[in-house]
């Protein structure tokens, strides 16, 4: 149990060590790319990746299963959104302990550069863990899974001898989801390698949802009673598909404007990254705030009074060692 967790808990580090010089190279690439448009386009993506967006989109999805025409959607959205904040947040997440680079690259060789980016693209930060991106696994789920569902139908209806633009349409998911995975890096509140990590969790995601959908709608097909379930049968002459789309496209817009508003006056605003920073570990208002929020609190890493207040606090992992010293090693 002890080598399982002591395993757990430097698989981060050892993502930080190995993938170095490439997060490095691909962020001196969006550094250079930084300036004022570009940075408002990049909130504008990653909104799209937020919790703030993706909850209301399940939740949409969840509706279009009580309409027979759009039950592929609605269930291929929900399993795929289900199984991607599974495996990131509850699985791979706590698991890895990467901590967010705002936090590792202090002290580097290129904290400089890195610390006038992250201001440049206005000093965002996380409540979580770094690896995978869930904004990037959030984008791709959904990607993947309505890109399935777009295909499918497109093939569905060219077999029947119509004309349709869906097949096309699908392509502009896996697009947006690119310019979301591309905006975490842009923001720099991800590795390269964490978006990458989310692109691979929310591409299986997307998957799995799609294929969990396809079956689930021949269950509805061959079970009178669940087939039955339609809302679009309260009305006899059934819902116009322009108006639907249309409302469809509103709801959609409303959700974004949700995620995106409030992204525009979001940022740190401020230059130390940390309440403990560098080599000395002052505190001066008595408790402890880093902007990677997550703590841990286990037999490893566990609470204790850093700033003689009486009170145990819950370190983020880099604090806890920069604190503690060797001591993780002590313990084994």
């Amino acid at each position: 149990m002890n080598a399982l967790m002591f395993f757990t808990l430097t698989i981060g580090d050892w993502i930080d060590k190995t993938f170095y010089g490439f997060d490095v190279w691909v962020y001196k690439i969006f550094g250079a790319m930084q300036n004022g448009f570009l940075t408002w386009v990049a909130k504008a993506f990653t909104a799209l990746g937020d919790e703030n967006f993706v909850i209301p989109v399940a939740v949409l999805g969840l509706v279009l299963c009580f309409f027979k025409k759009t039950r592929k959607y609605g269930l291929a959205l929900v399993f795929a959104i289900m199984i991607g904040t599974l495996v990131t947040n509850i699985v791979v997440k706590p698991m890895v302990l990467r901590i967010r680079p705002y936090n590792t690259l202090q002290g580097t060789p290129i904290a400089e550069q890195y610390a006038k980016w992250y201001a440049g693209a206005g000093g965002f930060s996380e409540s979580d863990y770094s690896f995978p991106s869930g904004h990037t696994t959030a984008a791709f789920e959904i990607a993947i899974a309505m890109f399935l569902c777009f295909r499918s139908r497109a093939k569905e209806l060219k077999a029947a001898g119509e004309k349709t633009v869906m097949g096309k349409l699908a392509w502009i998911f896996p697009v947006i989801a690119i310019c979301v995975m591309g905006s975490r890096i842009y923001l720099m509140v991800h590795y390269p390698t964490d978006v990458i990590g989310g692109l691979l969790v929310g591409t299986v995601a997307g998957i799995c949802g799609y294929f969990i959908a396809k079956v689930l709608c021949k269950l509805f097909e061959k079970v009178s009673f669940l087939d039955k379930i339609d809302v679009e049968r309260i009305s006899k002459k059934g819902f116009n598909p322009k108006a639907v789309t249309v409302c469809l496209c509103v709801v959609l817009v409303g959700f974004f404007c949700l995620s995106f508003i409030p992204a525009l006056s979001e940022g740190a605003g401020h230059e130390q990254l940390c309440a403990y920073s560098g080599a000395e570990y002052d505190n001066v208002a008595g408790d402890y705030d880093c902007l990677n929020a997550a703590r841990v609190d286990d037999e490893k890493y566990y609470a204790f009074d850093g700033n003689d207040d009486g009170i145990p606090d819950e370190y983020c992992k880099i604090h806890w060692k920069a604190l503690h010293g060797d001591e993780t090693e002590d313990q084994e």
